[in-house]
C-alpha cells in the first residue's frame, strides 16, 4: 500500500507548478514536454496520469497480499522493461512519448528491482518455535 500512495503522490506533485519546474511548457505526451518534477525527472500529463493510474491499482490490489504481491512483481517487472526502453530510445524520438530522460531512466531500475525485492519478501512465512 506504501508504494502504491508514493505514486500517487508522485502523480499529484506531477500537476502542481512549482514542484513541477517548466509546468508551462507541460504537453500531454511525447519528448517536446519540457516539465520536471523536482527540476530532474522530465514528465507530462500521459506520464502523471500513469503515476496515479498505478497507484489506483496498487491500492486495490493491496487488499490482500497476494494482490499486493502481484502489484509489486509485476509492477516490478514492468519499470525494468520501461528502463530498458529508456535506455534503448532516442531522448529525442516520437518513439519517447512517455517522456523519459536519464534520471527517469535510473529511477526506473531502482523502482522496478526495489519492488521485486519487496514482492518475493512480502508475507513470507513465519514460523514459531516453543
Amino acid at each position: 500500500m506504501a508504494v502504491s500512495l508514493v505514486f500517487l503522490l508522485v502523480g499529484i506533485l506531477g500537476f502542481i507548478p512549482g514542484i513541477t519546474t517548466d509546468y508551462g511548457e507541460m504537453q500531454f505526451a511525447g519528448h517536446e514536454s519540457q516539465a520536471q518534477l523536482l527540476g530532474l525527472f522530465q514528465v507530462s500529463i500521459l506520464h502523471n496520469l500513469v503515476h496515479l493510474a498505478f497507484g489506483v491499482v496498487g491500492l486495490a490490489m493491496a487488499r490482500s497480499v497476494s494482490g499486493a504481491k502481484a502489484f509489486l512483481i509485476g509492477g516490478g517487472v514492468i519499470y525494468l522493461l520501461l528502463w530498458i526502453y529508456g535506455l534503448i530510445v532516442d531522448e529525442d524520438s516520437g518513439a519517447n512519448f512517455v517522456p523519459l530522460n536519464a534520471a527517469d531512466d535510473w529511477l526506473h531500475l531502482v523502482l522496478g528491482a526495489g519492488m521485486i525485492v519487496l514482492g518475493a519478501v512480502l508475507g513470507g512465512r513465519r514460523t514459531t518455535t516453543g
